[in-house]
């Protein structure tokens, strides 16, 4: 099944690209603002990492740019382009020690981000206005000094009514992390066309109770070399939920954001009462009936 398809997006995705005033924090790789499905659409780059351009043969680049395309590349070009009309706001974070990403092996740039770097970051991103976060990145589990670092910017996330997304991980464990289990998070695994969650993804009873499911096999989009990529993991899961996000900010400008949140993590949960270390699939769709619903 088309995974927009599967989890509720289509229709969302045919009433509004998105508004330009809703701004989307992705804290990943560089993003090729360049590349041509991203031309024209409103990306803009924090705290430049580095200078100079974004590079056709960079990992990082690669990563951010396809998570990117998922959230904000043209219509009908071969990613998804769940919400190209509101702004994107890329604060690029790296790691000069090789690891493995939350999406892919081969983007070892992404993963164990230093919590000082992940923390400052976080709160970067929303200070700039950010209305929701995607992190589509893995974090090694910190001291308990830098625990409490990374827990002050989500917490301050919360304070602001800055919903953050993050991807569960691909380690195929049971357990959580700092990011994944602090309340205010909503931790996102990967399923299959089918809607069946992959074994890869990191599971426990904090994702269950507060997560979702999204696609996340062999999901196409974006490359900074110009070609696409497809990658499995929950990294490509993440940015489904976090456009699916952007979308309800934009068609109830006046929802308190609690609210939102509530109304995406209830609606894929339908009439079922949450048990299970595997979170429900996300129904974007049925999050804005139910919003048209509490806000009519």
């Amino acid at each position: 099944m088309n995974p927009l398809t599967l989890v509720g997006l289509t229709p969302l995705m045919e009433r509004t690209p998105g508004r330009s005033n809703i701004a989307v924090g992705l804290i990943d790789g560089r993003v090729a603002r360049d590349h041509p499905d991203l031309r024209g659409h409103p990306v803009r780059e924090l705290h430049p990492a580095q200078q100079g351009g974004c590079g056709a043969d960079d990992p990082c680049c690669a990563h951010g740019t396809f998570v990117a395309g998922i959230l904000s590349a043209r219509r009908g070009s071969a990613a998804p382009g769940i919400c190209p009309h509101c702004t994107l706001l890329s604060r690029p974070v790296f790691s000069s020690r090789p690891a493995t990403s939350a999406g892919a092996p081969e983007y070892g740039c992404l993963s164990g981000a230093r919590a000082e770097e992940l923390a400052a970051a976080i709160v970067e991103t929303v200070d700039a206005g950010a209305r929701v976060l995607n992190l589509s990145l893995a974090q090694a589990e910190p001291s308990s000094g830098r625990h409490r670092v990374l827990d002050e910017a989500l917490d301050h996330a919360a304070n602001k009514g800055v919903i953050v997304v993050v991807a569960a991980g691909n380690h195929g464990t049971l357990g959580t992390s700092v990011i994944t289990r602090h309340p205010w998070t909503i931790p996102v695994i990967a399923c299959d066309g089918d809607g069946r969650p992959l074994s890869l993804s990191n599971l426990g009873a904090e994702i269950g109770r507060r997560g979702l499911s999204a696609p996340g096999k062999d999901v196409t989009s974006l490359g900074s070399a110009g070609k696409p990529l497809r990658i499995t993991g929950t990294s490509a899961a993440a940015p489904f939920v976090t456009g699916a996000i952007a979308l309800l900010l934009s068609q109830f400008p006046a929802a308190r954001p609690a609210v939102v949140r509530f109304a995406v993590t209830r609606s894929a949960a339908g009439r079922h009462r949450r048990g299970s270390v595997a979170p429900p699939l996300l129904n974007a769709w049925a999050a804005y009936n139910a919003l048209c619903r509490d806000t009519g």
